[in-house]
């Protein structure tokens, strides 16, 4: 059976694209990043080609906005409108990882959002947590939104360092029925990096 999730994360700078990294590689799947909004000359999809030396499938974005701001405000600025519709998946895919723009709530229009995207698409969610002040707080209350919508979460993406201590509330209040990726921090953001950290990678069900 085929491995397509769609990775979104408890803010933005958590990671989001390391751990797509990471889990292109482990699944040996193509990567999709449906709305780049700025960083154009250095998006996702080109750093996510050069972690992987370019041995990675990658789709081509639907929507390249050119500011850095909320996909729904890049698109005001360039004078387009992003609906759900605009989006479906690429035809005959196999394994595939689909990255969001920030975190879930991040508007893509006036009334709907990242998480919604991840709905529209049909996409069991990987949420990827980092270990910051107020991260136990982002986290649940992610936990929390995504089982009130009745989301399927498979995994939550403990990307880098954690304390003991967050990492166990964490993994205490997680979502049913999800599991557990643990990855560490890069030495470097660099293929070399990730191929080193790959080896440390674990997966568990968080007792």
């Amino acid at each position: 059976m085929s491995k397509r999730y769609f990775v979104t994360g408890i803010g933005t700078s958590v990671g989001k694209t390391i751990a797509c990294a990471a889990l292109v590689k482990l699944w040996d799947a193509a990567y999709w990043k449906p709305i780049q909004s700025g960083d154009l000359e250095s998006s996702d999809s080109m750093m996510m080609s050069s972690l992987l030396n370019n041995q990675v499938l990658i789709y081509p974005e639907r929507y390249k906005l050119n500011t850095a701001v909320s996909p729904h405000y890049s698109a005001e600025i360039d004078e387009v409108s992003i609906e759900l519709n605009d989006f479906k998946l690429p035809d005959d895919i196999g394994n595939l990882i689909v990255e969001g723009a920030g975190g879930m709530f991040v508007p893509i229009n006036d009334k709907e959002f990242i998480i919604d995207l991840a709905e529209h698409l049909d996409l069991p969610i990987i949420l990827v947590c980092s270990d910051y002040l107020g991260s136990i707080n982002h986290s649940l209350l992610s936990f929390h939104s995504l089982e009130e919508r009745g989301v399927a979460v498979e995994y939550i993406f403990l990307n880098g360092s954690f304390k003991e201590s967050t990492k166990r509330i964490l993994i205490k209040n997680k979502p049913k029925g999800s599991k557990v990726i643990e990855f560490p921090e890069l030495e470097d953001i660099s293929s070399n990096g990730l191929e080193k950290a790959m080896k440390n990678l674990k997966i568990h069900d968080g007792n």
